[in-house]
């Protein structure tokens, strides 16, 4: 199961045939309410006797399908596009076999670079964010959707060699990118030296199934060098594998301690940390309002269970769980199948977590975003060092 700002734990889908009765049937821990689904099928069955046309019958219970869940009313669920899916897949994942290169589409429907990752074939290539797309492998991208670009052209074609015809700054110039395996970084560190304190400072951008190793083996490092006490970034972080996070919080506390709850039908579920220690450094957490899911369960756990302190912006608020069901045509739909909460019981849906100290990034780092202007950072290291922040 995971969570991101929409949460992500793929099902095999499948139509089931059952003889249903008029009266409701239980399977399992499941009522079928007999008549409503018997008033479905007559339905089905006497449009696909009486409509004059052939009818594809699958994509007849998928467009069926699709309703059920748009009919939720339920913002979290529903339908996901190739592209969607797939960067879903790739982000979660942590690691993927291609070029290295995001790309977006302009007003004008031409296709865009606008982020190379690092250590990718694009990163080590003349390739640069901003660069407008115009051919690749002979493939004219004129007007062409970035969702089709992905389909069509990197996926459906099978290469693994590309050459791309570009153009920049009214230039244009061809490269060969060849597809290498990608690992994506989302654990980053440093450490500060304030008031004669050493401060570790880990940024976590999702939590990837490859996350909770980095951020373990860059955790073990840092103690391994010394330090007085810890910040955890979880700015613009908008979750990730549930099972992932769990793992994080359990390097911090021991098993007598609870990292969150779920509630479903069936009722509410306790979670232990895994834990074998409770480390007893401070630790502050920096976070937004757009830290969310699985970075909320870490805020959850960590101020609640282990008494770390959240510096900046209330989170994002969303306190439910999706998973992922794929239909037999490949279409992949999201639903909320229960709540989580913190340790404590607390639903943080559409309310967040409130900081212990309030902060919002300042003017002064939108306008030249380095470190020296990132006050919500400078007032969590200054918390942690006892000096005083202006």
């Amino acid at each position: 199961m995971v969570f991101l700002t929409c949460f992500i734990s793929l099902i095999v889908g499948g139509l089931i045939g059952i003889k249903f009765k008029e009266k409701n049937t239980v399977i399992g821990d499941i009522e079928i309410a007999g008549e409503e689904i018997q008033d479905f099928l007559k339905d089905y069955n006497y449009l696909i006797e009486n409509y004059y046309g052939d009818i594809d019958k699958k994509e007849l219970l998928n467009t069926a399908f699709k309703s059920m869940v748009d009919s939720l009313g339920d913002s979290y669920s529903g339908a996901l596009d190739e592209s969607t899916s797939n960067n879903f897949d790739i982000e979660l994942k942590g690691d993927y076999e291609g070029l290295g290169i995001e790309i977006i589409n302009d007003s004008e429907k031409n296709i865009l670079i606008y982020g190379i990752i690092p250590n990718s074939p694009a990163s080590k290539a003349d390739i640069k964010i901003g660069d407008k797309l115009l051919m690749v492998n002979g493939t004219d991208l004129s007007g062409m959707s970035t969702t089709d670009f992905i389909k069509n052209v990197v996926k459906g074609s099978g290469a693994t060699e590309f050459v791309i015809a570009l153009e920049r700054d009214g230039i244009k110039k061809e490269i060969t990118l060849k597809k290498e395996a990608i690992t994506l970084e989302s654990v980053s560190s440093t450490t500060y030296y304030e008031n004669g304190k050493r401060i570790a400072y880990i940024k976590v951008s999702i939590f990837a199934e490859n996350t909770y190793s980095q951020f373990k083996n860059t955790l073990s490092k840092l103690e391994s060098e010394g330090f007085e006490s810890l910040i955890i970034d979880l700015r613009d972080n908008s979750g990730g594998h549930l099972s992932t996070v769990k793992n994080m919080i359990s390097l911090f506390l021991d098993s007598s301690h609870v990292i969150y709850q779920t509630e479903d039908k069936k009722g509410k579920e306790k979670v232990y940390s895994s834990g074998k220690i409770t480390k007893n450094y401070p630790i502050v957490i920096v976070g937004n309002s757009m830290s969310a899911s699985a970075s909320e369960v870490m805020i959850g756990a960590l101020t609640e269970e282990y008494g770390a302190i959240l510096i900046g912006n209330q989170s994002f608020g969303k306190g439910t769980v999706q998973e992922l069901h794929s239909l037999t045509n490949g279409d992949e739909y999201k639903f909320t199948t229960k709540k989580w909460l913190t340790p404590k019981g607390n639903w943080v849906h559409n309310n967040g977590i409130k900081p212990n100290v309030e902060v919002t990034l300042s003017k002064d780092y939108y306008e030249n975003p380095i470190q020296e202007n990132d006050n919500q950072l400078r007032t969590a290291i200054n918390y942690l060092a006892g000096v005083q922040y202006k």
